[in-house]
């Protein structure tokens, strides 16, 4: 092309072609089949897409590399011809269009989370969408076109990526729900300004929504950012299922109807997303072309996104009682309960009976998972409000969705609920439903992400959302982690998130918690660790054995079968619980317990080696009496 894409775009507005996927697929290919794939298996078909749109009227032409980084690529098998997929793709492209068109690079995101919501960081995601650019970059595309992102750090770490490997332009889209707001909640007005901070050249929105819809976000977006080259790409509608197929309704002559509204809300870049065909694509070209000629765009203005209203957090002390009590240094002691199945249950008067033996707090723990139970959101505010016992309510991101996750915290906290145990939750192993499903948005790093800025009076979205909450967020660690580097890591990540207390346990070897709190000194916050009596010798070995990530010292082991054969198992299990109890209360700022069953009682009696001598068990040995803390009695 004599003309630089930019220098056109100034001009006049350009035509961009539409879906790559859609057609592929009326070509027969299924979608089990990673589409990129076919730049080095069938090229042809991928070249007869392209000339589709380029008779159509397209000045503008994507590579067919939407999702050709390495982390969807490797669900493939693909993961090693990242650069040659990218290469091949855009040298596909370049041979269809014949210095007749401009060549974009199409990069989608990376199909995870990246920090702060999920374990990605952005700079391993910055490294991931370098290695897709230097592709595509090699290639020769003219311009890259981000598209389909709903999270405004990752788009930032995608253009970031390109700056590193090409000065070609960018064009910046991200996909908005009905609302007008990303995926994640971010607005139109506040993401148009980061997209020109991150250094993009034009800013859009696609897919997701059809061109009626879409005509609000452009026209959002021109009032956000004055003077800024502008790009649509709607889906042909709201897809509808028809035996079993996505099929989009809207026809081409309504699509160019739009197109004519957007050029005159300022977009110079037009094109489609899913469902929008070669016919679609001419009718907008006619329609455009029509059109009098466009002003030149001019300069884009400076317009900082507007700053969220000031707020001030409530400080960690006022959040709850338990917060008070570990800011002030005072031991706290607790009992953990589990809701059983159904929906009637005791746990309010297991509550209460704790309560009147002067202990601080439950642990809610979540049982979801294996059989049809009561939240343990909805046990939480049922122990509060029906016992008047403090709860940490154990929140676990398997099985919500970013927005429902936000949903539940929001509504926990409007309950009355403020100590929070954010945990990832493990996959479903154990089930008597064997088609569920699980789902992991975020893990727990980001959700404390969430929580602490709910605490700041925003959500996910950057948006205010009022009053900032109180949450008191507390975190889960292993001392006996699998992989004891990474648990490190993970554990600090947690506390630079907002981490302000950290749940260990359940606790068997107590050298293996005091080397992880030495390893973790400069990152320390308080530590609640939780002690879970055995409930038999064949549990204990079977913990040793084969519970990843639970270590049981072969001593506990081999007193609990002494004890067994002795029928004296119960009582050796309770002696040793004992002993743990005295053994870590020195080096934690307080102690949950989980009696067997769930009985209150039993917790009690563990917790009463606070206030008196442990008597020796089964090759155990005496420990010295220590002072009872304050609220066991």
């Amino acid at each position: 092309m004599s003309q630089s894409f930019l220098d056109a775009l100034r001009d006049r507005v350009l035509i961009g072609d539409g879906a790559m996927g859609t057609q592929l697929y009326a070509r027969g290919v299924f979608l089990n089949r990673a589409f990129e794939d076919l730049n080095l298996t069938e090229a042809d078909l991928v070249v007869g897409v392209h000339q589709a749109y380029l008779r159509a009227g397209a000045e503008i032409i994507e590579t067919n590399t939407f999702g050709a980084n390495r982390l969807k690529l490797a669900s493939f098998g693909l993961a090693e011809k990242v650069h040659a997929i990218n290469l091949a793709g855009a040298r596909i492209a370049k041979h269809a269009a014949r210095d007749t068109a401009w060549v974009a690079g199409s990069i989608g995101p990376l199909g995870v989370r990246v920090e702060p919501w999920g374990k990605t960081g952005l700079d391993e995601a910055e490294a991931i969408f370098a290695e897709q650019a230097a592709g595509l970059a090699e290639g020769g595309v003219d311009l890259f076109i981000l598209e389909t992102f709903r999270d405004v750090n990752e788009i930032g770490a995608a253009i970031r990526a390109i700056r590193s490997v090409s000065q070609a332009a960018i064009v910046a889209m991200l996909t908005t729900a009905e609302d007008g707001n990303t995926l994640d909640g971010t607005p139109v007005e506040q993401f148009g300004p980061q997209l020109v901070e991150f250094g993009a050249d034009v800013l859009g929105v696609n897919c997701s929504v059809g061109p009626a819809a879409m005509l609000d976000r452009v026209e959002r977006l021109a009032r956000a950012v004055p003077g800024a080259l502008l790009a649509a790409m709607p889906n042909a509608g709201k897809p509808r299922d028809v035996d079993g197929r996505n099929l989009y309704l809207c026809s081409p002559d309504y699509m160019a109807s739009y197109a004519r509204r957007f050029v005159g809300a300022g977009v110079r870049l037009i094109g489609g997303c899913c469902g929008t065909t070669p016919d679609h694509v001419k009718q907008i070209a006619l329609a455009v072309h029509a059109l009098a000629p466009v002003p030149a765009a001019g300069a884009v203005a400076d317009v900082a996104p507007d700053a969220p209203p000031a707020v001030t957090p409530i400080p960690v002390e006022a959040r709850s009682p338990l917060a008070h009590a570990l800011r002030r240094g005072r031991f706290v002691t607790g009992i953990e309960l589990t809701p059983p199945a159904g929906f009637s249950h005791d746990m309010t008067a297991q509550a209460r009976e704790a309560r009147i033996h002067g202990l601080d707090v439950v642990l809610v723990s979540d049982g979801s998972g294996s059989r049809a139970r009561m939240s343990a959101l909805a046990s939480a505010v049922t122990v509060e409000q029906g016992a008047g016992v403090e709860t940490i309510l154990q929140y676990c991101c398997r099985d919500h969705s970013l927005h429902a996750m936000q949903a539940d915290l929001l509504g926990a906290h409007a309950l009355g609920l403020r100590n929070l145990l954010l945990v990832t939750g493990r996959p479903l192993r154990r089930t008597e439903y064997p088609d569920a499903t699980a789902v992991f948005d975020v893990d727990s790093i980001g959700l404390t992400n969430v929580a602490a800025r709910f605490n700041r009076g925003e959500d996910v979205g950057g948006q205010a959302i009022g009053q900032p909450t109180a949450f008191h967020i507390g975190v889960a660690a292993n001392p006996t982690a699998v992989m004891p580097d990474r648990e490190l890591s993970r554990y600090r990540y947690k506390v630079e998130a907002g981490a302000e207390f950290v749940v260990m346990g359940p606790i068997y070897d107590v050298d293996a918690l005091r080397q992880f709190l030495t390893e973790t000194t400069a990152q320390r916050v308080p530590v609640l660790a939780i002690v879970r009596a055995f409930d038999s010798a064949r549990q204990a070995e079977q913990l040793a054995n084969e519970e990843p990530g639970v270590n049981v010292p072969e001593s506990l082991v081999l007193r609990m079968a002494e004890a067994d054969r002795a029928g004296r198992a119960a009582d050796e299990a309770l002696a040793i619980a004992r002993e743990l109890v005295v053994a870590i209360r020195p080096l934690v700022a307080g102690i949950i317990v989980a009696g067997v069953g769930g009985k209150v009682s039993h917790a009690l009696d563990i917790l009463g080696a606070l206030a008196a001598p442990v008597e020796a068990g089964a090759g155990g040995r005496p420990t010295d009496v220590v002072a009872p803390p304050v609220g066991v009695r």
